[in-house]
């Protein structure tokens, strides 16, 4: 008896839209590059329930004859690929021929389409692959796809889709990446009613910048060009003080289309070596364009990855193009719009709230332990040395704490008894990193950092379930990027326990008015920004360890401060005890040197 069945065109194409519609963003992504595909100029994208309920693109593109209109939905239908020749150049957003198909398999969809020089268009009803209805109808030049109940007829898929709130956000975050990449073309994205962004299509990059990444992170954006052997690099990248918690604002555009690539993040973020923090990522928008036939765009069906002909010589138009931005800016980009696109740009005033008002962008000033980095610093960010901290372990901006832990729980169990009684004298600290200790015939190397770290999570761990929470004489109002926003927003319990109180303020806006005990203010929103990746990858107990993780980090003495003697003592006496053996990301906090050992090295013994 045979074992091998054929599979029906139905089940196949089932199948082959797992690959293709992973969830309604990958709908909203490929019917725009169809948009884009058709010569549009004005794109509009509305969608609601997340996107799984309906989704809706228009354009005003070439539009589609009737016989093409049927055809369209059928599997390998495509009209930018003709033969084998045509893989060695695309030029094309789509030329697989399964966007279509894969869609209409898994939904229920409506086509209305005209091209310019007809007088009547063509209206298609597509519901699980099979058209229902077809017809002549009057409509506008282009193309009009609505989708409707995604995965309805996939239950297994459907159980795996996020909340509304969290496709939706999705959705508008892979609008954004589509219309970044085509500044010549105006973009409009609506969800829920609700305009999320608009750019004007001018063609020029720092205005779809400007209208997706917000003002904010437009000003802090530096200029970057260059070329190397045919491979050409524009775009804008952030200053070294505007380093960002995680990669979520790193944009990378091959002839027009969105892509992640770790080469590229690689040379990007070399760029940046020794000016930018650790535990900092730059955040970029940059256009690579090369000859077609030097990039291979077949690798995966989603088609957001690809391969370079020459991988090393994009690498180094990328690394190069930065490293000259960054060498030969001083100041942060002043964004040139014109007078009607500012006005377009231009947000409305969020309804009047209890939060604090919003002013006028004002000069923020950022203590730094060392001299700041040699280039690109940006004309908003003022820097002041440091001063020495004073003995008492109570930070000067620090307001009288709100709450306490209840109930109390039972403190950690006492170190096990030292088996060396003989005290522990620090004798300085070199590189203003690692304190030098003595005990007995031992000496501590100990980095201050990742020591002063593992305590404060050990005595946060320790607190339970509620962390200490300390208010903000002036509450800070942050504007986070679309991915964080979302994981914020669902984890506002979560992060109350931690001892983070936050407001929404407008429409994009978010009132930070507390902070973990023991925080640096202005540290706050780059642990926020930690936060919100480790919310969006970990389960909620691992992110819970994360964020204790992110907050010991931030409270912790950095390398380079001038640190307290006594506060050096204190970590010295516990490395030397055995409390404090590894910090919480599991990097060991001391190496340790014998008098045997030394006096080997130095030939006193054999």
């Amino acid at each position: 008896m045979a074992v091998i069945n054929i599979l029906s065109p139905h089940v196949a194409d089932m199948i082959a839209a797992g690959e293709v519609v992973e969830r309604p963003g990958s709908v909203v992504k490929e019917l725009m590059e169809n948009a884009l595909d058709a010569g549009a100029k004005n794109v509009t994208v509305e969608l609601t329930g997340g996107g799984a309920t309906y989704i809706r693109v228009t354009d005003d593109g070439c539009g589609m004859a009737p016989d093409d209109a049927g055809n369209c939905f059928l599997r390998h239908a495509t009209s930018k690929l003709h033969d084998e020749r045509g893989l060695e150049a695309i030029e094309t957003m789509g030329f697989r021929g399964e966007a279509l198909a894969a869609i209409s398999a898994v939904s229920r969809v409506e086509l209305l389409t005209r091209r310019p020089d007809d007088s009547e268009g063509t209206y298609v009803s597509v519901t699980a692959g099979d058209i229902q209805d077809m017809h002549d109808a009057g409509c506008p030049r282009g193309t009009v796809f609505t989708v409707r109940d995604i995965f309805y007829n996939t239950p297994a898929r459907l159980k795996f889709m996020k909340s509304d709130r969290a496709e939706g956000s999705y959705c508008v975050q892979q609008a954004a990446r589509v219309a970044l990449g085509r500044p010549d073309v105006s973009v409009r994205c609506v969800k829920d009613g609700k305009e999320e962004f608009f750019t004007p299509g001018d063609g020029k990059a720092e205005s779809a910048l400007y209208a997706i990444l917000g003002r904010d992170t437009a000003l802090s954006m530096l200029p970057a060009e260059g070329e190397n052997e045919g491979v050409a690099v524009t775009g804008f990248i952030s200053s070294p003080a505007a380093g960002r918690g995680n990669r979520a604002t790193q944009f990378f555009f091959v002839n027009g289309r969105s892509i992640r690539s770790q080469s590229l993040q690689a040379a990007l973020e070399q760029a940046y070596k020794n000016t930018l923090m650790v535990g900092k990522f730059p955040a970029c928008v940059l256009y690579i364009t090369l000859s077609p036939g030097a990039v291979d765009v077949n690798v995966h069906p989603t088609k957001n990855e690809v391969k370079f002909s020459a991988e090393k010589r994009v690498f180094d138009a990328v690394h190069y193009s930065c490293v000259s931005a960054l060498q030969g800016e001083r100041d942060t980009l002043k964004m040139r719009l014109s007078p009607a696109t500012e006005k377009k740009l231009s947000p409305q005033a969020p309804p009047r709230q209890e939060a604090p008002k919003k002013e006028p962008p004002r000069q923020m000033t950022m203590e730094l332990h060392s001299p700041p980095p040699a280039y690109g610093t940006g004309a908003s960010v003022v820097y002041t040395p440091r001063p020495a901290p004073a003995p008492t372990r109570r930070p000067a901006w620090q307001a009288p704490v709100r709450k306490a832990p209840t109930p109390m729980p039972q403190p950690a169990p006492a170190p096990e008894p030292k088996t060396d009684d003989t005290p522990v004298r620090v004798a300085g600290e070199v590189l203003r990193t690692y304190i030098v200790a003595e005990q007995g015939d031992k000496i501590y190397l100990i980095d201050k950092h990742a020591a002063h770290e593992r305590m404060n999570f050990d005595a946060l761990k320790a607190r339970g379930r509620e962390i200490m929470s300390q208010a903000l004489i002036q509450p800070q109002t942050w504007r986070p990027g679309p991915e964080d926003r979302e994981a914020l927003g669902e984890n506002e319990a979560l992060l109350r326990e931690m001892g983070f109180e936050l407001e929404p303020y407008g429409d994009e806006d978010v009132v930070i008015r507390a902070v973990p005990e023991g925080m640096d203010p202005a540290q706050v929103t780059a642990a926020l920004e930690e936060i919100g990746e480790k919310l969006r990858t970990g389960a909620r107990d691992l992110a819970r360890d994360g964020i204790l993780q992110t907050i010991a980090c931030k409270a912790a003495v950095k390398a380079g401060w001038d640190t307290d003697p006594r506060e050096l003592q204190v970590l010295a006496e516990k490395v030397a005890s055995g409390e404090i053996k590894y910090c919480p990301h599991g990097r060991p906090v001391a190496v340790t040197l014998t008098k045997k050992e030394l006096d080997r090295q130095f030939g006193r013994i054999q």
